[in-house]
């Protein structure tokens, strides 16, 4: 009799709840069937990202992996599901970067194809290996299934941002750096832990609710199915108030007597290096430099490589710059430079170059984080395809992470381009900048959500470092971001124009991120496991 009731009960629920209908279904999916569901979820999980910020979608994502991992029976099946996941996500979150080939169609137009379906089919191999080791570690608890993922897929996170030069773009721990509601209170949790300690903390908050699928615990003890969602509740509420707390005590605080004007010349990225463009392309950076205003700024910035010339082997073009640049102040530009012989430049830099107001240079910084393919070829040796930036040729890399002592400015850190994307990367720890400045170009991309997602990471660093972040970007988003990750002044993608902005300060201590780097991960990935070692345990 007692079978019977139990057996019925189950039935019921299985009849009236449709959460527990789809896990269940999820479940015993096979084939073509599982991975086609599973690379759905994956671009659910990348539309909770910048520029969508759709957050909640990160609920049905990996609540939802966790129901389809339940049907998989070995660690090739596991490691082919997660695969499959993260081909979805990649595909949805990267599919920008094959838009860079389109500036010369008519050179790359056969690596379109396999450029949009290369990297996602090569980074899915890290989301492959998250869930090959969430099935080794074989959790099958409420709770130890969550953390399980959680840590899993941090790992592997983490992974792909250091490995072959790393490129750790669209953590999970971004999707509280966009536009959804209460989004930025969380993200006030990275200074503390970082970006991949948020990623951690929200998968794991995104699987808890992978309970509520679960018929077993629906039947017995319906508390006990409701209770790890209600868990995920009280979480975000937790670190959302925290972070509350933290941003109530920020202060709006500038350095005195700095005036920074960012240009925005927004120039298609097939006409800034047209040589019947080059010279208009110049002219409208110096008239927006010296547009209405000018005489209230001190300092100019303008985005990566606007000047399209070498700059340390052209006085002519310094000169015509020294016209716009502040009396006292300086002009910070991208360019490219080249050591002599200038007959035969073999090795070029992406730089950094300051100008003051006769022409002279007073400082350079040369970038050492360079974009794999696009200012580099790995292997050139074995590689006839030449690098898509720099006319096909190498740039060389720079010492590493420098702090510039400028006159007039606090020292800042430079950083062009993708090196703002690199956690506890961004500045010289003998020489801690008070502010970071990022210049960068991405109209490779167009309008797509890549630049959205790159200033979003760019906000993140700001709060991981408490430091400003100034950022000048040739077609945006460029702007002015306090320590605390907060937007004091923006100007939109494709925008024309400049922002004229004080120059937060920077907070007096360094927040725990900022000491500790990635070992605060470390001791998270620890508390997390702990629920692992219990359930092997019993």
């Amino acid at each position: 009799m007692t079978e019977t009731r139990t057996s019925l009960g189950f039935e019921a629920v299985m009849a009236r709840d449709p959460v527990q209908r789809f896990a269940t279904w999820a479940g015993s999916l096979t084939g073509w069937r599982r991975h086609g569901l599973a690379a759905l979820l994956g671009v659910l999980a990348a539309a909770a990202l910048p520029p969508v910020d759709l957050v909640p979608l990160l609920v049905v994502s990996f609540s939802g992996l966790v129901w389809l991992a339940s049907g998989v029976t070995g660690r090739r099946e596991a490691f082919a599901l997660g695969w499959s996941f993260g081909f979805g996500f990649f595909l949805a979150g990267f599919y920008w970067i094959a838009l860079a080939l389109l500036v010369d169609i008519a050179t790359y137009w056969w690596l379109l194809p396999p450029a949009l379906v290369a990297l996602p089919v090569f980074f899915g191999i890290f989301s492959g290996l998250a869930l090959l080791a969430y099935e080794a570690i074989g959790a099958r608890g409420f709770l130890s299934r969550p953390c399980a993922l959680g840590v899993a897929w941090t790992a592997c996170e983490w992974l792909r941002g250091h490995i072959l030069t790393g490129f750790p773009w669209n953590l999970v721990g971004y999707a509280w750096s966009g536009g959804f509601p209460g989004a930025g209170t969380v993200l006030q949790t990275t200074a503390t832990t970082g970006i991949y300690g948020l990623s951690l903390l929200t998968v794991i908050i995104a699987a808890l609710p992978a309970s509520l699928g679960d018929p077993l615990l629906g039947a017995a003890r319906p508390w006990r199915r409701l209770a790890p969602a209600g868990a995920a509740l009280l979480l975000v509420a937790a670190l959302a108030g925290a972070g509350a707390i933290r941003l109530a005590g920020a202060g709006d605080a500038m350095v005195p007597d700095i005036r920074l004007r960012l240009v925005q010349p927004s120039i298609a990225q097939n006409l800034k290096w047209d040589a019947q463009e080059r010279e208009s392309n110049f002219q409208r950076l110096l008239t927006l430099s010296a547009g209405p205003g000018h005489d209230q700024v001190t300092d100019v910035i303008w985005p990566e490589a606007a000047a399209t010339f070498y700059l340390n082997r052209d006085p002519a073009r310094r000169a015509a710059i020294a016209t716009v640049v502040p009396r006292g102040g300086l002009l910070i530009t991208g360019a490219l430079r080249t050591e002599p012989p200038p007959e035969a430049p073999l090795h070029a830099w992406n730089s950094l170059v300051a100008l003051d107001d006769t022409g002279a240079i007073r400082g350079n910084y040369d970038k050492f984080h360079l974009v794999p393919f696009g200012e580099y070829m790995p292997l050139r040796s074995l590689s006839p395809i030449p690098a898509i930036a720099n006319d096909g040729v190498d740039f060389a890399a720079g010492p590493g992470p420098r702090t510039l002592d400028l006159p007039g400015l606090p020292p800042v850190g430079m950083l062009i381009c993708y090196e703002v994307i690199f956690p506890g990367e961004v500045s010289d720890p003998a020489h801690r900048p008070a502010w970071l400045l990022n210049v960068t170009n991405d109209a490779w991309y167009g309008f797509s959500s890549g630049p959205f997602q790159h200033f979003a990471i760019a906000r993140v660093r700001a709060i991981e470092e408490g430091l400003p972040l100034v950022r000048s970007a040739n077609n945006g988003i460029s702007g002015v971001i306090d320590a605390y990750g907060r937007v004091v002044r923006r100007l939109g993608l494709d925008d024309i124009g400049v922002v004229d902005s004080g120059l937060p300060v920077g907070l007096a201590q360094p927040p725990l991120y900022a000491r500790l780097g990635d070992w605060v991960l470390v001791i998270l990935m620890l508390a997390a496991s702990l629920p692992l070692l219990r359930r092997r345990r019993r």
